[in-house]
């Protein structure tokens, strides 16, 4: 990970990217979140360009002033993670995903689409989330709506895939032409199979 992008941002996808902030996923050794303070789900919105960094300003501030209200949307948003790698990494597998997962789902669903506004811009009008810096959960609708998308999208959630690396478990969207996509990063899981496969010869 370099300092510039200090988040691996290879779900193209921001659901899947968000989904992705666990190291090692299915390692239970390895495993790693990177949401351990409201601060670092803060600090990884402004690299997924979800929060500017006035916008992120305006929310740890307030996040201190609101210690306990900014632990819970910290949980929230981890629930909400999780929610959507079960979700997704059913699909990925050609599995229906299991009701309680999507109803969990569209709690949230109807919970961040109550902020929904129609804004005109210029010669057009577009549905955006009110964005306020009120609410320490304004950084999760953009996300949700990115799930919705993928979801709604029927023909592109053959795209979905789970990274074939061993104890890796990141989710991505394959958009290579003939979906021949294998691993998160050819980087990392791609090189430590392709060491592997050397070895073993």
């Amino acid at each position: 990970m370099s300092e510039a992008n200090p988040y691996m941002m290879v779900g193209e996808r921001l659901c899947m990217d968000f989904i992705n902030t666990v190291s090692w996923r299915e390692s239970t050794e390895k495993r790693r979140d990177w949401f351990t303070s409201y601060a670092k789900l803060v600090d990884w919105c402004i690299n997924a360009e979800v929060l500017t960094g006035q916008q992120a300003k305006a929310l740890l501030l307030k996040a201190e002033e609101q210690p306990s209200e900014a632990e819970d949307v910290l949980k929230q948003a981890i629930e909400m993670r999780e929610t959507m790698y079960r979700i997704f990494k059913s699909i990925s597998k050609e599995t229906s995903p299991h009701p309680p997962d999507l109803e969990c789902f569209n709690v949230a669903v109807s919970h961040f689409y109550q902020t929904l506004q129609v804004i005109q811009e210029k010669d057009h009008y577009t549905l955006k989330f009110k964005h306020t810096e009120k609410t320490l959960d304004t950084m999760l609708p953009p996300i949700l709506q990115s799930a919705v998308d993928l979801l709604v999208s029927k023909n592109d959630l053959e795209r979905v895939k789970q990274c074939e690396g061993d104890a890796c478990g990141w989710l991505f969207f394959d958009t290579s032409r003939n979906r021949s996509r294998r691993w998160c990063s050819m980087a990392d899981c791609g090189n430590r199979a392709k060491a592997r496969r050397f070895y073993q010869k």
